[in-house]
């Protein structure tokens, strides 16, 4: 069965990416070593689709147990959340044997992540992901969180999962919202760092967004080979990692604005990404050519929700407070070239001013 090592300070820890994987679950999990008992965090509208086969692939995880099903809207998003899920696995005997499995989207794999890096002062998680944003991206790499107020992301912590089983066959029943919206992550490895990722999507995106099998164990391989690379050589984002951020800067300051109501998280970064390949081309870093390729890729995907009038001091002071920011200076993903990003870039704030505000017009002309 393909798979993927990632290395981590905790010890180095397998992706399994395969059609039908999701039915090896048990065994894999196994694999792992004895466990006091396994814990199945996930969603309602994520247990409707998947809850019968993902209790027939882990038997061993009833026992008279009910999975711990929470809102996975990112509204929802919350330290309350994870009080409730903790509280649950009190009650229902978890003790520091246990294994934590998350099926579900990014939210269900960031909450439930943190709940079982904060149980007991950590627990054995594994990462069930049933979304494309969560396949190719968040539920690889160690990262979990929930969102402040003030911003995304802010309370947190870097904690590995132990296995990641992808089943692209939980992709079937994805609303196609969310299924194109998780497609905006897999452009993004296509331009920080796969020319060849990126001439496919532009020259197959039809045939993805049908969801061909092929076409999408292509490229969930390829996202997942090369976000493992890039978290394998900086887990905790003190230098490469950072250029998994193309496009995020932005697209969180986007969701936090709007209060995580008008947009995806996938949305919100090719906003995003269509942001600072603008501000890129206007810095002169990046030539004319490859920044009309990469709007058009963005733009292959689909429309998105529109901006509205968004004011650019308000983003301003959200990515003021953002955590990849320092001493309130807000540092950007540009592109140089496809396959190539710089990062830890300080754009003059006038440029990036001019740029959202008129970003609404280029994506009236973009997606007209």
């Amino acid at each position: 069965m393909p798979t993927v090592q990632v290395r981590s300070s905790a010890g180095s820890y397998r992706v399994v990416s395969a059609p039908g994987s999701l039915a090896q679950a048990s065994q894999l999990i196994a694999g792992l070593g004895e466990s006091t008992g396994i814990f199945l965090v996930s969603s309602p509208r994520v247990w409707r689709h998947w809850g019968r086969a993902v209790a027939k692939a882990i038997p061993s995880a009833g026992n008279g147990r009910r999975p711990i099903l929470f809102d996975d809207a990112e509204s929802k998003k919350r330290l309350s959340t994870v009080e409730q899920i903790a509280r649950q696995l009190v009650r229902a005997g978890a003790d520091r044997g246990a294994t934590i499995v998350a099926v579900g989207g990014g939210v269900v794999g960031d909450v439930a992540g943190f709940a079982a890096a904060t149980y007991l002062r950590g627990v054995r998680l594994v990462h069930i992901p049933t979304t494309v944003v969560a396949q190719v991206d968040s539920a690889v790499g160690g990262k979990t969180a929930v969102d402040l107020p003030e911003g995304k992301n802010l309370v947190g912590a870097f904690y590995p999962p132990k296995l990641v089983i992808v089943d692209p066959h939980t992709l079937r029943t994805l609303p196609h919202r969310e299924f194109r919206s998780g497609l905006y992550e897999v452009v993004k490895y296509g331009v920080i760092a796969d020319p060849k990722l990126f001439a496919f999507l532009a020259k197959r995106m039809d045939t993805v967004l049908r969801r061909d099998p092929k076409a999408l164990d292509y490229i969930i391989s390829r996202s997942i080979a090369i976000k493992a690379d890039v978290v394998s050589k900086d887990e905790r984002e003190s230098s490469l990692r950072q250029i998994l951020n193309f496009g995020h800067t932005l697209g969180h300051a986007l969701e936090t604005a709007t209060n995580y109501r008008r947009f995806l998280h996938g949305e919100a970064v090719g906003w995003g990404m269509l942001a600072v390949t603008s501000m890129a081309l206007q810095l002169k870093e990046l030539a004319r050519a490859d920044a009309i390729r990469i709007l058009e890729l963005i733009v292959s995907v689909g429309p998105l929700p529109r901006l509205g009038n968004l004011s650019p001091s308000l983003l301003r002071r959200i990515m003021a407070s953002d955590k990849k920011a320092r001493a309130g200076r807000v540092l950007w993903v540009l592109p140089r070239r496809i396959g190539k990003t710089e990062w830890g870039k300080d754009v003059p704030w006038p440029v990036v001013a001019r740029t959202i505000h008129d970003l609404p017009v280029l994506g009236n002309e973009l997606f007209k």
